[in-house]
Order: structure tokens, then sequence, then C-alpha cells
């Protein structure tokens, strides 16, 4: 008889991958880097357990938008105060803040769990090519497609 194979928290490797955003598609990009950090890419995946790997985002300025996203996608946030609404097109954030607009992306892909919550923190993006995670030896990752 054979038995499923469930991971178990302890068994859990993690590694670190590093994404290169430019010319890259925001939507592919993100589906992937969230299925990095959930750890859906490896053989022992569990639903239940959170077995993903770090993900680097570089170059988040360069992400590209087809159609016309850059005017007509809307960023919003709320200062919980009244009258505290506030909107930015993709247009305003990727010149001011590039980073917000993958972490909404790939944070939209990621479950609306507390389990969620903690794979959120795994993603780390930089606007330019410089980020302070050389000491973790991320490994180059290549988008298919």
């Amino acid at each position: 008889m054979r038995t499923t194979y469930m991971a178990k928290p302890s068994e859990v490797e993690r590694k670190w991958h590093i994404i290169d955003a430019e010319g890259k598609t925001l939507g592919r990009l993100a589906s992937e880097a969230a299925a990095l950090i959930r750890g859906k890419h490896k053989p022992g995946f569990t639903p239940h357990v959170d077995g993903g790997d770090f993900v680097i985002v570089i170059n988040s300025e360069k992400i590209n938008l087809t159609g016309k996203k850059l005017q007509n996608k809307k960023y919003y946030r709320h200062s919980m105060h009244p009258g505290g609404l506030k909107v930015a097109t993709a247009g305003d954030l990727l010149k001011t803040k590039p980073e917000r607009v993958i972490e909404s992306a790939v944070h939209g892909m990621l479950p609306k769990t507390r389990q969620g919550e903690k794979m959120k923190l795994r993603l780390k993006a930089y606007a330019g090519t410089e980020h302070p995670h050389v000491a973790q030896k991320p490994e180059v990752y290549e988008l298919r497609g």
C-alpha cells in the first residue's frame, strides 16, 4: 500500500531566487513569483504546510504593462480618516514606488489566510539592480515563456 507524502514544517528547506523584471509582463512575473513563494514548484508541495522559497525581484521600474494599464489601472489606499482615500495610477506608482506594483500583483495571488500573510514577507522587490541579500546566495530564476 502506498501512502501520500505530506511535508512537515521541520523538513522545509528554503532557497532564494532572484528574478529580473526588466521587459517582463507584470502578471506573468507575478504568477511565477507567487508559485515560488508558495512552494508549488517543489515535488513535495503540501497545501497546509508553508514550504515556499524567498523571491527577490530586481529592476521593478522596468516592468512591462500591456494595453492602457499605465493610465487606467488604479491602486487605492486609505488613511482610515474621513476623506482619506488616495488613488494612484500604475504609471504614477511606477515613477514613485515601482516595488509596490509588483508587491500588489504578487500579494493578490497568494492565499488570503494567516499562512498567506507570512508568505508575503518572503517577497523582496527593489527598483534597481542593487539588493541587500547577496549573503543568501540567490539563484537566478528564468521565467517560463
